[in-house]
C-alpha cells in the first residue's frame, strides 16, 4: 500500500493545531478537573482525528468538519451546564460526602463505586494515612478526595513543639476490612487476633463481622467503625 506522505503530513499538522485550538476554547476541564463526561469527550475527539488522519479515504476537510462538530456539541454542553444546575449534575456528577463529622458514609461509597482500599488510597494522596485524622472527605466528581483534617490530627505549629517534642511517627494500618481480617497487616503489626478480638469486645462489639473498619496505630485501643456507625 502506497503512503502519501505529504497528504499524511498535512492532515497531522492540521489535526494537531486543531486539536490545540479545541483545547483552548474548552479551557482546563480536559486536562486537569476532568468529569466523566469531559474525559469520553477528549476519547471521542482524539479517536475521531485518529480515524480521519489514517484513513486514506478520508480528506482533510472530514477532519476538520469532526473536530469543529464535536468540539460545538461540547462547547454547547458546557455552556448548559453553567447555567443549569440540573443538567451539571446530570452530566458531570455530584460531590459525595464519604466522611462527615468523623462518621463514614458506607451508602455513599456503595453508591460512587467506591471501596474502602480505593479511599485509603485517595487519602494517602492528601498525606492523611488514618481515617480518624478525618472530620470531613469529599469524593469531587473528577474521582479525586478533598479532606478536612480533625482538630486533633492538624500539623501543628513550631509554637506547640517548643516545650515537648514531637512523637515518633507512626503508619495505620488496617487490620479488619469489611468485617474481614487483614491477615498480613495483623503479622506486620505484630500483634494477635486475639488481642484484637479482646479490644472490640470491650467496645460492645461481638464479632468481627460487625466491624466495617478497624485500624492499629501502634497502640491499643483500636479505632473501630461499625456497619452502624456507617
Amino acid at each position: 500500500m502506497d503512503i502519501n506522505f505529504f497528504h499524511l503530513t498535512i492532515e497531522l499538522i492540521v489535526g494537531f493545531f486543531s486539536l490545540l485550538i479545541i483545547t483552548k476554547l474548552l479551557g482546563k476541564t480536559q486536562i486537569s478537573q476532568i468529569t466523566p463526561f469531559d474525559f469520553i469527550s477528549a476519547l471521542i475527539l482524539g479517536e475521531l482525528v485518529g480515524n480521519a488522519i489514517y484513513d486514506e479515504n478520508i480528506g482533510i476537510h472530514y477532519v476538520i468538519y469532526a473536530i469543529v462538530l464535536w468540539a460545538l456539541l461540547i462547547i454547547i454542553v458546557e455552556k448548559i451546564t453553567q447555567k443549569k444546575q440540573g443538567a451539571r449534575a446530570f452530566l458531570e456528577g455530584r460531590p459525595a460526602v464519604v466522611i462527615r463529622e468523623g462518621k463514614l458514609d458506607y451508602e455513599a461509597l456503595k453508591a460512587n463505586n467506591l471501596d474502602l482500599n480505593q479511599l485509603q488510597h485517595l487519602l494517602r494522596n492528601k498525606d492523611i494515612f488514618s481515617l480518624e485524622e478525618v472530620h470531613y472527605a469529599i469524593l469531587e466528581p473528577n474521582g479525586l478526595i478533598n479532606a478536612i483534617k480533625t482538630p486533633e490530627a492538624a500539623i501543628p505549629t513550631n509554637k506547640d513543639w517548643m516545650h515537648t517534642p514531637p512523637p515518633p511517627p507512626t503508619l495505620p494500618m488496617a487490620v479488619i476490612l469489611d468485617g474481614e481480617w487483614v491477615e498480613d497487616n495483623i503479622i506486620e503489626a505484630g500483634i494477635t487476633k486475639g488481642e484484637i478480638l479482646e479490644d472490640i469486645h470491650e467496645k460492645k462489639i461481638s464479632s468481627v463481622e460487625q466491624v466495617l473498619y478497624a485500624e492499629w496505630k501502634g497502640a491499643f485501643p483500636l479505632y473501630v467503625l461499625t456497619y452502624e456507625d456507617k
